[in-house]
Parts: C-alpha cells; sequence; structure tokens
C-alpha cells in the first residue's frame, strides 16, 4: 500500500479530521458521492470506537494495488486492545455500510482493514498517487486544531530525528577506543562514555586528586593536574603522558583537555580524552634499549678483544711455563742425580739431597698441572662420540697398582657414549677415581654408574637430555664447611703429609665439565665416604 496520510486518534477533534480526510481522498479518486459517504462513515465508525475504547489507535489512508487493473481506497485502523470485543455493535454497523471489513487481532495489535474499489482504476496512475501525497502534505489546516496538530506531528517527526540522532552520536562515543569525559570549571564530571566506565570499572565523579589516585600512576599525578588547573585559569588546551592502571597493570595514555565551547563563545566545560599510546610507548623504549643494546654489544667486542689480547699472553705463558720453567728443572734434577752418585745416604741427608729432590719433583708435577689445566680449552677441537666404557678400563690399567696394592674394590655399571674430547674426559675421570682410591683409610671400595635423565624430570632444571655419571666412594668424605672451595685452584683440605697433590685435580675436572657444557657437584658424608655427580648433555 501507497501510505497517503496518517492520524493519531486521540479525540473528536481526530474524528472529524480522519471522516473529511477519507472524503476528500474518495473525491479526488473519482467515487461517487454514495461510496464516498459510505467508506467515509464505516471509517469514522471503527475511529469512534477506538477512541472511546482504544489505546495508541493510528489511522492509516492510502492506495493499494491489487492488479495492474484493479485498485483499491484502503483505511488501515491499529490498536493494541481488541477493539471489537470491546463494541462488536460498532463493526456490525461499518460492515453493513462498506461491505469491506476485515478484522484481526494478533500479539496484542488489533487490525481493522477497510477497503474500497477505485471504478477507475486507470485514471489513477503513479503520478496522481503522488500528486494525492503532496495534496495532504501541504493541504492548508482544515481549522485551528488540524493546524496545531501538524505542527504537534512536525515537531514530533523532528524530535524522533534529533533522539536517533543523538543514539548514532552517543553509540559512537561508547564504542570508539578512546576515554572521554566532560568536567566543569568546579572539577565535577559532567558526563562520560562507557569505554572510561568499563575502562575505571567505577563511575568517575570528580576531576579531584582522590578521585584520579584510584587510577593514574602516582608518579603521573602532577602532570594531570597541573595540566587541569593550567587549562581553567587558561581557558586553553593541555596535552600529556601518564600512566592509567587497568586491572593492575599501568598502561600509557595521551590526556588532551579542550575547552568545550557554547554558542555565545564562553567557556564552561572541557572535554578530556584519554587515547592509549601503550604500543608506541614501547617501540620508542625498545629503540632507546637497542641503543643502549648496541653501545653494550660494541663496549663487550672491546672487552672481548682484550680477552682474546689476553689469552694469547696466557698462550705464550704456558709455552714458556713448558719449556723455559721445565728445562732448568730437569737440569737441576739430573745434577742432584748425580752429585748424589758418589755420596753415602748419611752424606745425602746432611746435604738435605732428599728434600732437594722431592721439591723438585713436586715442583715439575705443579707445572704440569698448570699446564694441564690452562690448555682447557675446546675453540680448536671438535667434539666426538667417546665411550665411557673405555675411558674407564684405560683408567683401571692405569691405576692398577694402586688398586692391587690397597686391595681395591671397583664397581662398574654399563656406561655411555657421549660427546666431548676423548683426552679431557680421560683427565676427568682419572682425577676422580684416583682421589677415590687417594682419600681413604679402609679398603677403598668404588661404584661408577650412569643414567639418563629427560629435560622434562631434570632435578637441576637444565634444557635438554642429560646422561648422569655418578662415582661414589667409601673415602674420608668432605667437611660441609669446604663445599663452596673444593673446586678452587691451589684448593687443598689436608696437610701434604697426610695426603700428597697439588690442589689442582677437581679445578681441573670442574674447567673440563665447563667445556662439555656440564655440570659437576658432590654430595658426601665425612668418614663414611663422597658421590660426585656429573651432568654431560646428550647434544652438545
Amino acid at each position: 500500500m501507497k501510505e497517503i496520510i496518517k492520524i493519531n486518534l486521540d479525540n473528536e477533534m481526530d474524528l472529524i479530521l480522519a471522516h473529511k480526510r477519507c472524503m476528500k481522498i474518495a473525491e479526488m479518486c473519482g467515487m461517487p458521492s454514495s461510496f464516498q459517504t459510505r467508506f467515509s462513515t464505516a471509517v469514522s465508525e471503527i475511529a469512534r470506537c477506538s477512541i472511546a475504547k482504544g489505546k495508541d489507535s493510528v489511522l492509516v489512508i492510502g492506495i493499494h494495488i491489487t492488479k495492474a487493473t484493479q485498485k483499491e481506497i484502503l483505511a488501515i485502523i491499529t490498536d493494541s486492545i481488541d477493539l471489537k470485543s470491546c463494541n462488536p455493535e460498532a463493526f456490525n454497523y461499518a460492515s453493513k455500510i462498506s461491505g469491506n471489513i476485515e478484522y484481526s487481532f494478533k500479539g496484542n495489535q488489533s487490525t481493522t482493514r477497510i477497503s474500497q474499489q477505485v471504478l477507475s482504476p486507470g485514471l489513477l496512475s503513479e503520478t496522481k498517487i503522488k500528486s494525492l501525497i503532496d495534496y495532504f502534505k501541504f493541504e492548508p489546516p482544515l481549522s485551528p486544531y488540524d493546524e496545531i496538530r501538524k505542527k504537534n506531528i512536525e515537531l514530533i517527526a523532528l524530535s524522533e530525528k534529533l533522539i536517533e540522532s543523538e543514539n548514532r552520536y552517543r553509540k559512537l562515543a561508547n564504542t570508539i577506543p578512546i576515554l572521554i569525559c566532560e568536567v566543569n570549571d568546579r572539577n565535577k564530571v559532567l558526563l562520560y562514555n562507557e569505554s572510561l566506565l568499563h575502562y575505571l570499572k567505577v563511575p568517575l565523579q570528580t576531576f579531584e586528586r582522590k578521585s584520579l589516585t584510584v587510577f593514574i600512576h602516582p608518579e603521573d599525578m602532577e602532570v594531570i593536574l597541573e595540566g587541569w588547573e593550567k587549562a581553567k585559569a587558561n581557558q586553553s588546551s593541555f596535552s600529556g603522558e601518564i600512566r592509567i592502571n587497568n586491572s593492575g597493570t599501568y598502561i600509557w595514555h595521551l590526556v588532551t583537555m579542550i575547552p568545550n565551547k557554547s554558542e555565545d563563545g564562553s567557556f564552561n566545560s572541557w572535554l578530556v580524552y584519554f587515547v592509549d599510546i601503550n604500543a608506541q610507548k614501547l617501540v620508542v623504549e625498545t629503540l632507546k634499549d637497542n641503543t643502549q643494546l648496541k653501545m653494550t654489544q660494541r663496549e663487550l667486542e672491546s672487552a672481548n678483544s682484550k680477552l682474546v689480547f689476553k689469552n694469547k699472553e696466557l698462550e705464550q705463558f704456558a709455552y714458556i711455563a713448558s719449556h723455559d720453567l721445565q728445562e732448568p728443572l730437569r737440569k737441576i734434577m739430573i745434577m742432584i742425580s748425580r752429585a748424589s752418585e758418589n755420596l753415602s745416604e748419611e752424606q745425602k741427608k746432611d746435604y738435605y739431597f732428599d728434600r732437594i729432590a722431592l721439591s723438585a719433583t713436586r715442583l715439575s708435577d705443579l707445572i704440569t698441572d698448570v699446564l694441564n689445566y690452562s690448555r682447557i680449552d675446546n675453540n680448536k677441537h671438535f667434539f666426538g662420540e667417546v665411550d665411557l666404557n673405555d675411558i674407564i678400563a684405560e683408567i683401571l690399567g692405569d691405576l692398577s697398582m694402586i688398586i692391587e696394592e690397597k686391595s681395591a674394590l671397583i664397581t662398574i655399571e654399563p656406561l655411555p657414549q657421549v660427546l666431548g674430547l676423548n683426552t679431557q674426559l680421560r683427565q676427568l675421570f682419572y682425577n676422580l677415581v684416583n682421589n677415590s682410591l687417594k682419600f681413604n683409610t679402609t679398603v677403598p671400595s668404588v661404584t661408577i654408574s650412569a643414567t639418563l635423565v629427560p629435560e622434562d624430570n631434570n632435578p637441576l632444571v637444565l634444557s635438554g637430555d642429560y646422561d648422569i655419571i655418578s662415582i661414589a666412594d667409601n673415602g674420608i668424605g668432605i667437611e660441609s664447611q669446604y663445599s663452596n672451595r673444593i673446586f678452587n685452584m691451589f684448593q687443598r683440605l689436608h696437610e701434604r703429609d697426610q695426603y700428597g697433590g697439588n690442589g689442582i685435580g677437581l679445578a681441573l675436572c670442574q674447567r673440563i665439565i665447563e667445556n662439555h657444557n656440564g655440570i659437576i657437584n658432590f654430595t658426601s658424608t665425612p668418614g663414611e665416604g663422597t658421590i660426585f655427580w656429573i651432568y654431560l648433555p646428550k647434544q652438545q
């Protein structure tokens, strides 16, 4: 249906308007006077019932095109109550007059349709129908009430558009990712958008220290308060960077205060915006960190160059120690041996030949140990598969005399293959097994075993899979007070006349393990024995 006119049925004046409008439309559609009267009277009868009994009644009159060659005038009256049950006599009368009336009541709404066929539908073209709509749009008022009614309709339409526009802007303000509020010069928050409410979790009532402390970072409080006072005093804008608490995390925001002008140009409030700039701040900080990192990297490169130079010096020192120190020492030992050939044992004691020879031998061992320690370096070697079973077999061969001498009991469980340097691992296990035999006051008992520990069950929270090799003995043990010192260079826990050595063995072991990206530690009970634990990664 093409709507021509719409009338709210509120009082008797609306009933008069409805009757006149129906008569005029029927007349303009070329209907005879009798048909005009019948149609208008039927509509008026139902309209009177709506005004008397109904609620929120509306009459719409229009042209309904049923077929290309068939058109009708159609009046539709809607109401929120069941009109027919309220006044069935009115509907019976209207039906007798018109003969074309339909009624329905569904979903708490009644609909009454009254129609009248147009006798010359060909004359009622689209242009004619448009002229009907324009006629009633610009028709002069029929009465003062009609004029007021039209003005009210225009005001209602304008109000609806205003409400629709306001809802659109409110929806926009509530959905944009910017926190907005309006504050007057007495620090009272007049309104705020939903984004600000959801962000702060509590309504912002005043723009003062007490309220702002709840969500502004303490270090940024003076920034926003001083900016706010300056904006009020100068009636100017202000921008600054602050941090806002969001569920325990402070997020950087750009706060902007803009004076809100009224139509006469005066200022009575400010719009305050909080825009999230945390990502930009992170980028800036990252760039600063990168600059600092580059400076630190250059410092590290410089320190590394110096370290390389020092290592070169140490290599030269090791060479000097290997040749220039060992060579005169060997000559001293040879001359002592030759000088003592023609002396009696008594004379040897008088001239301290035994002590001199022992000291020279000890010095030679010390130089050898220091050289071994300094040469632990994997930069010039490539790791390969090393079978620890073969390593232990060679070590036991080297220590066979002391094993037989002390009647030691050696238990070896199957050991794994590991990635490493054969010579260094041989030195490692030689030192540890030799210590187990040496630092023992009873018949030595040494047990060597191994187990594979996966990454998800690693007791030291190491990454990757590790082989753990344990060397357990029943020796004298280690006092807990020495637990942090036994891997230090030249660290001796006993007098030299009790147990031999230079205090370098365990330091050498730790250096070898570190060179293999592993870990060495121990557990010990004085008088009962010690267990050394060696962690070697499956992959280097």
